[in-house]
C-alpha cells in the first residue's frame, strides 16, 4: 500500500465524512503478517459476524478452516464445492428433509445463478482483513469495504459515478453477504472498468449489522480514482457540507 494513498484517504475521510466508520480492506497472503490468525471455526458462523472485530480495529487472517460457513469458503475462493442440494436450500426446500430459505422461487433459478457465479480461486492460503488505518506498507488490498448508513452511501455512490458516463458505476447483485464483500468486488477488480458493489441485502446476514447499515465495496483501482478526483467533486459544495455536518454531529443518516 502506497503510504501517500493511505494518508490522503484518511485526510479526505476525516474532512468530508466526519465521525463516519473507516472502511476495512482485504487481500490474500501466504502468511498473516501482523494480523491475528482467526481461530478454527466451531459450527456455523457468518463471516459478517466475524468482521465486526475487524471493523473495531483488530486485523484477522482467515484460512479455509477458520470460515464457519460453506458458502464463505466457496465465495472467498477456498473451495469450488457447495452444500448438497443447495438449489433447494436457497429456494423451496425439500418437504420432510430440508427447510428452504425462499430467497429465490425455484431450484432452477438457483442453478442458473450459480452457473453465472463461477468460483474465483483464492489468491493465497489466507485472506487478511484489516481496517484502513491498520494498513502496512507491504499490504496490497484488493478492495475497500465501507459499512455505511444512507448519508455516507450517498457520498460514496456519487463519487463512484463522478467521472463515469452512463451513471452505472455501482452494482447491487443478488447474493450472500460475503459475495457483496469479497466475491463481487474481486470480479469487478478484474474488469477494465470496475464498479463499486452495494450490498449486505442478504437477510441471513442482516442480524450482524445495525439496521441502518449496508456495505459499499470499492475495488482499489476505483478507490484511487475517487481519492484523486475528490477535490473536484461535490464534496466541496454547500450541499455536501449540510450532509457532512449531520454526520459530524452523529445524527441519524
Amino acid at each position: 500500500m502506497d503510504p501517500t494513498l493511505r494518508e490522503r484517504f484518511l485526510e479526505l475521510w476525516r474532512r468530508h465524512f466526519p465521525a463516519a466508520e473507516l472502511p476495512i480492506v482485504f487481500f490474500y497472503a501466504g502468511d498473516p503478517g501482523d494480523a491475528e490468525p482467526a481461530a478454527r471455526a466451531r459450527g456455523h458462523r457468518c463471516l459478517i459476524d466475524d468482521l465486526r472485530t475487524v471493523r473495531a480495529g483488530k486485523s484477522l487472517a482467515f484460512g479455509a478452516e477458520a470460515l464457519g460457513c460453506m458458502g464463505a469458503r466457496r465465495y472467498l475462493g477456498f473451495t469450488g464445492t457447495i452444500r448438497p442440494d443447495f438449489e433447494y436450500f436457497l429456494s423451496c426446500g425439500i418437504p420432510g428433509r430440508m427447510e428452504g430459505e425462499r430467497y429465490l422461487r425455484t431450484p432452477e433459478l438457483v442453478r442458473e445463478m450459480m452457473e453465472r457465479m463461477a468460483p474465483l480461486p483464492a489468491g493465497g492460503p489466507l485472506i487478511v482483513f484489516k481496517r484502513w488505518d491498520r494498513l502496512a506498507g507491504g499490504d496490497e488490498p484488493a478492495a475497500a469495504v465501507f459499512f455505511a448508513p444512507p448519508d455516507v452511501l450517498s457520498g460514496l455512490f456519487t463519487l463512484a459515478n463522478f467521472e463515469r458516463a452512463g451513471g452505472d458505476g455501482v452494482t447491487a447483485p443478488f447474493g450472500a453477504g460475503c459475495t457483496s464483500v469479497v466475491y463481487h468486488p474481486l470480479r469487478e477488480a478484474a474488469s477494465t472498468s470496475p464498479r463499486a458493489v452495494l450490498g449486505l441485502f442478504d437477510v441471513s446476514a442482516r442480524p450482524f449489522v445495525p439496521p441502518g447499515v449496508l456495505t459499499f465495496a470499492v475495488p482499489i483501482t476505483l478507490l484511487v480514482r475517487m481519492v484523486e478526483t475528490a477535490d473536484e467533486s461535490f464534496l466541496s459544495t454547500p450541499s455536501w457540507a449540510q450532509v457532512a455536518a449531520r454526520l459530524g454531529q452523529g445524527r441519524p443518516s
